[in-house]
């Protein structure tokens, strides 16, 4: 089954907006807060000059697998749901492989849930330290959480998961 045409792709990461922060408190904090605000709208062309010249490199796909899209969902459908709960887009983020978008929810400015959504529906996501305070903690992925019970929770009816408690479509 397919989950997302190169169409819809491309109307979901149009329409879909920044993710907010809070102003964090601590002068140097404020400080970072500014160089990110500056820097974000390059980093996917950082990002990709460095993968593709060999200074960083990243396969695969994240930690942590959630579910995956229900059938009557559509990728348009979980995105909008995702956004409406205080989700936006994460451009401060690899790209994995067959990602189509990649979604976080700040929580002040220290902490994120961060979710992605793939072309095969698949859906994973954790909780971390937002690039923005500790870029080299989040890049090494310290103190990244599985936060399975707060995900299944926002995207109750949406996907398919282990969890019968969360899914009507269980694969368990």
């Amino acid at each position: 089954m397919s989950y997302a045409t190169q169409s819809s792709i491309d109307v979901v990461r149009k329409n879909l907006p920044y993710s907010k922060m809070e102003y964090p408190e601590e002068v140097f904090d404020y400080c970072k807060y500014l160089f990110w605000r500056m820097y974000t709208p390059l980093h996917p062309y950082v990002r990709d000059i460095a993968l593709s010249l060999g200074v960083v490199s990243h396969q695969g796909r994240q930690n942590f697998f959630i579910g995956t899209i229900a059938a009557h969902e559509t990728t348009q459908s979980v995105v909008n749901h995702l956004v409406a709960r205080g989700y936006g887009n994460h451009f401060i983020a690899w790209k994995d492989e067959g990602e189509v978008v990649s979604l976080r929810r700040t929580v002040g400015f220290k902490y994120q849930y961060h979710l992605r959504i793939f072309e095969d529906g698949e859906i994973r996501g954790h909780y971390e330290y937002t690039p923005e305070y500790r870029p080299i903690l989040h890049w090494k992925a310290v103190g990244q959480e599985n936060r399975d019970e707060e995900f299944l929770k926002v995207l109750e009816g949406k996907i398919v998961s282990q969890s019968k408690k969360y899914s009507n479509n269980s694969l368990a």
